[in-house]
């Protein structure tokens, strides 16, 4: 029989853990998903971006991380998302050279409710980082990715950044359809290059081929603005990534910066570059005073104001990353939102060549 003092603790605890159960069923139904273009696929707004997570990663001198990462915090930052209502996790092979998948394996799996989308064609030989899109390297990469993954099929597979010359040529494509037709994927499309991402997607609309697209989108890089509506019109899904352009887009930083030599951005994000984009987006912060938001939460909105959008996938390294990426995203007035591209024509266009000039 249960004395009174227990049957008092059982209570109590009964109740602590519906509290915590009705916050995270809460925190799901803020969570909005939306098709993912033709497919059966319905995906959380925001998705987790699992580049970070794969680590510090070198090949030879050149870094292709984040910097370090804790393992243990990079799950807590996958199961935080999963308590927000993401089920969305997009990865690629060349993350971490693996890690990136393997940890998504260990967290995630076969959970069936949970969608996951990676990457081929990035690798790493004799210390130099190059490209295959090979009929035989996809379909042996992809069963790698698969057992990283403990996965019994890839929801979504992408052809990572591959070039028109690589899609003409018919083997990558052949590829795709070839783990499509085998069940080891479900679909499949194109993740496009970063400054010029239209002439590849414009081919695979013309061949009708692929179900999707993963392009650069932001408050800086509009370059793939015009694609929208004529791939969403089409069917293509379309995921947005760089939201943040790699924390530039957050505010947070000025030009007293500073990243490890492991951490891809210590080459990208110069003092000079976070000084100008600082000055040039003084205009579009403005709107964080209209809107009562934080510069996240305005950046992460303006993509989710394009409806062609499937999901955006900002890059998630901790659990107050998933919070603070999926709270406090807002409506945008029309006139604001065609401020902010008025921009993109012209003076962040300026931003987007110094941009470019240090990727060369």
């Amino acid at each position: 029989m249960m004395h009174n003092h227990e049957q008092e603790m059982s209570v109590s605890l009964f109740d602590e853990w519906h509290f915590i159960e009705l916050i995270l069923c809460s925190n799901k139904e803020t969570m909005k998903y939306r098709q993912f273009g033709n497919t059966d696929l319905h995906v959380s707004e925001i998705g987790f971006g699992a580049w970070a997570i794969g680590g510090g990663t070198m090949i030879g001198n050149t870094a292709i991380g984040w910097g370090d990462a804790d393992d243990t915090i990079s799950k807590q930052a996958i199961h935080r998302s999963i308590d927000l209502g993401i089920n969305f996790f997009d990865t690629a092979d060349i993350y971490g050279l693996g890690h990136s998948e393997e940890l998504l394996g260990d967290t995630i799996g076969n959970m069936k409710d949970l969608i996951i989308a990676t990457k081929v064609g990035n690798v790493a030989r004799n210390e130099k980082f190059t490209f295959d899109y090979s009929k035989e390297y996809i379909i042996q990469a992809c069963e790698k990715s698969l057992k990283r993954l403990k996965r019994d099929t890839i929801d979504y597979y992408q052809l990572h950044t591959a070039r028109l010359s690589h899609l003409q040529d018919g083997s990558c494509i052949d590829a795709m359809q070839y783990l499509q037709q085998k069940g080891l994927i479900r679909y499949w499309g194109l993740s496009l290059n970063t400054f010029e991402p239209l002439p590849e997607a414009h081919y695979l609309i013309e061949q009708k081929k692929g179900n999707g697209f993963q392009l650069v989108l932001n408050l800086l890089n509009q370059r793939a603005l015009s694609l929208l509506p004529q791939a969403a019109a089409l069917g293509y899904g379309i995921i947005a990534r760089m939201p943040l352009q790699f924390g530039l887009l957050t505010g947070k930083f000025d030009d007293a910066v500073h990243f490890s030599d492991n951490d891809h951005r210590k080459k990208r994000l110069t003092k000079e570059l976070v000084d100008l984009c600082n000055q040039e987006l003084q205009p579009v912060w403005l709107l964080c005073k209209k809107y009562n938001c934080s510069k996240t939460e305005l950046a992460l909105s303006y993509i989710l104001n394009h409806a062609e959008v499937s999901t955006v996938i900002s890059g998630i390294r901790t659990a107050a990353h998933a919070e603070t990426n999926t709270s406090g995203l807002i409506s945008l007035a029309k006139e604001d939102i065609a401020m902010i591209e008025q921009l993109g024509k012209s003076e962040f266009e300026k931003l987007m060549a110094v941009i470019l000039k240090q990727e060369l």
